[in-house]
């Protein structure tokens, strides 16, 4: 990878890393449905000068319907569910669950597309979800939390895994129905239709008391740093360094989320977290193809 792919790499991680903080502090003003309808909504007025390049606009009006909805799965739905989350249980810990969107991904194209798996990336589903489950299950895991047993704890983490199913249907739906579109077509346009989406949410549920500066600060800064900027990046490393590679961002995210919220929100970094969070990673290497196993492949041949 080229110097400036790599700091570019480095640059999304980061972004997408600090997404879990911003969101923990816009919703603690804001709630869950107004930080979601905001963050979609300005990223959406952010993303709009998209239109002006050659081809999107033309792209976005000729498959308008299915851009709008994906939206919808792909950015107003998890961001709701993320919002809820990071209120209830570390950061960090939620990033680690955010780091499951390859497998749930892979498993969604499995059941969907029937793109059945290798043996190699088989046994990375397996053993992707056993550290999910270790995660979820272990007491140590959830360690910094009012009551390890809390049940908003547990739904939360639940709610994490049902976003990350969210993207992993958005991204078979993607490659089903939107498929030879120009890529900022589809990221502006989503995130028009979630700003359409959650409009009248966000209106029902906007908060009586008004929002301090901090919090509109962090929505301001989850739209336009990791969410209009992050897309841009992304895409980029999409164009110069394939898909797969771009995939490998999932990995780092987490590094950068459990250090904002040990720096900024006194969160707790335990062992059983960063092992979890270790067997995750590996699961998700193979899951998506980056590692395989070599005698395996050749058994299942």
């Amino acid at each position: 990878m080229p110097p400036v792919l790599i700091l570019e790499f480095v640059a999304l991680a980061a972004l997408w890393g600090s997404s879990f903080l911003f969101m923990r502090l816009g919703a603690t003003d804001f709630g869950i449905v107004a930080t979601a309808g905001l963050r979609v909504g300005l990223a959406a007025l952010f993303m709009l000068p998209a239109f002006l390049v050659p081809g999107v606009w033309t792209d976005f009006r000729r498959r308008m319907g299915p851009i709008l909805f994906v939206g919808l799965l792909n950015s107003g739905i998890p961001f709701m569910l993320f919002a809820f989350a990071v209120l209830h249980i570390p950061t960090g810990l939620t990033s680690i669950l955010n780091a499951t969107v390859p497998l749930t991904g892979a498993v969604v194209a499995w059941v969907w597309l029937k793109e059945r798996p290798g043996a190699s990336r088989m046994l990375g589903l397996a053993i992707g979800f056993a550290g999910v489950c270790l995660l979820v299950i272990g007491k140590s895991g959830l360690s910094g939390l009012a009551a390890s047993s809390s049940p908003l704890a547990l739904l939360a983490m639940g709610a994490c895994l049902l976003a990350t199913v969210c993207y992993g249907l958005a991204a078979s739906f993607t490659k089903k129905h939107l498929g030879g579109l120009h890529p900022l077509a589809t990221a502006s346009g989503s995130q028009i239709g979630a700003a359409l989406a959650l409009t009248l949410p966000t209106m029902v549920f906007w908060p009586s008391q008004p929002a301090g500066a901090t919090a509109w600060w962090a929505v301001i800064a989850v739209a336009l740093l990791c969410t209009a900027i992050a897309y841009v990046i992304f895409f980029r490393i999409i164009e110069k360094a394939g898909p797969s590679k771009a995939l490998t961002v999932t990995f780092l995210v987490p590094v950068f989320a459990m250090s904002y919220g040990a720096v900024f929100l006194d969160e707790r970094i335990t062992a059983w977290m960063v092992g979890c969070g270790l067997v995750i990673v590996c699961g998700t290497a193979l899951s998506t193809g980056l590692v395989r196993v070599g005698w395996l492949e050749r058994r299942a041949a």
